[in-house]
């Protein structure tokens, strides 16, 4: 559990953790897959949302996944994403939050990933939570943690004592 002191830090600025859905590049289901290298390719990201035509989340792509359409052993090929679209190589297993997220279950999360979808009840895509926006909460949290309050050491129980001797 975050206690209330650091989790009150941490949300101070929460407005910024979620970047809006129409900040952020993604790609429709049924693009063709060369479309959606070009849009990973311009937007410098490793990974985007794929969405269907209601706005729904219905997975991620990824630069890799495309890559690896192109690929054998021998050379690169864009002949080989003819006729693919994104909805042949997304990855649709795909943690989410919903938009009344829980801090921790978000920061459990954003251990292995760059950023969280979040979607409403009818998972139309909202947004994103990116780990470095958390990761700005952190440095703030850490910086004015002392300044805002008067910390001090637990004092030792009776039975930390006994380990000592």
């Amino acid at each position: 559990m975050i206690g209330p002191t650091i989790k009150e830090l941490l949300l101070e600025n929460q407005e910024t953790f979620l970047i809006p859905a129409e900040n952020v590049a993604n790609v429709m289901y049924q693009n063709p897959l060369d479309h959606c290298l070009l849009v990973l390719s311009k937007v410098g990201y490793s990974k985007i949302p794929v969405l269907d035509k209601g706005d729904r989340l219905v997975g991620l792509v990824s630069l890799t996944e495309v890559v690896e359409k192109m690929i054998d052993l021998k050379e690169i090929d864009m002949a080989r994403l003819n006729g693919l679209t994104v909805a042949d190589v997304m990855e649709t297993s795909v943690p989410v939050v919903s938009e009344d997220w829980d801090l921790e279950e978000v920061l459990h999360l954003l251990v292995d990933l760059a950023f969280l979808p979040v979607v409403d009840e009818n998972q139309v895509f909202k947004g994103i939570i990116t780990r470095k926006e958390v990761l700005k909460a952190v440095n703030h949290m850490s910086h004015e943690l002392e300044r805002r309050n008067l910390l001090l050491p637990k004092a030792s129980t009776k039975l930390e004592k006994q380990k000592i001797v």
